[in-house]
């Protein structure tokens, strides 16, 4: 069983930062019982096979990251491979107008690296208005 204790001032909707000894005799206290049912759940918490969790090692996990992340890189490489297309542009020119070099732009499509910070904050403009950012980079 949990038990809650609330204290507010009976005029406010919040309590105050400090109470002060004349606040203190306006304040209410609230206490609120949840009861959790002693039965199990009547139903499934959870999407997973917890026996399965239950049986999996650091070097699955450690899989498993390194899996995600390559597919992260892979949808980057996509999406910037997209951008350029849409904008017609070779890699080299892509990479002269953005003002990165061509191996960068060849490694963000290769999924050998990963665009971050300006350069993906650039990738996302070019793809939402590349007009407008086209113009502002020259």
């Amino acid at each position: 069983m949990l038990i809650m204790e609330f204290e507010w001032e009976a005029c406010g909707p919040s309590p105050p930062e400090k109470p002060t000894p004349e606040k203190l005799s306006n304040m209410k206290t609230v206490r609120l019982k949840i009861e959790q049912p002693n039965s199990g759940p009547t139903r499934p918490v959870g999407r997973i096979n917890a026996a399965l969790v239950d049986a999996t090692n650091d070097r699955e996990i450690e899989r498993q990251i390194e899996h995600d992340e390559a597919t992260a890189a892979l949808d980057a490489a996509k999406f910037a491979r997209r951008v350029r297309r849409r904008l017609g542009f070779s890699q080299a020119e892509f990479a002269t107008r953005i003002d990165v070099s061509l191996e960068t732009i060849r490694n963000w499509e290769q999924g050998k690296r990963c665009p971050t910070g300006a350069a993906k904050a650039l990738l996302k403009i070019l793809d939402k208005a590349p007009e407008a950012a086209l113009a502002a980079l020259h």
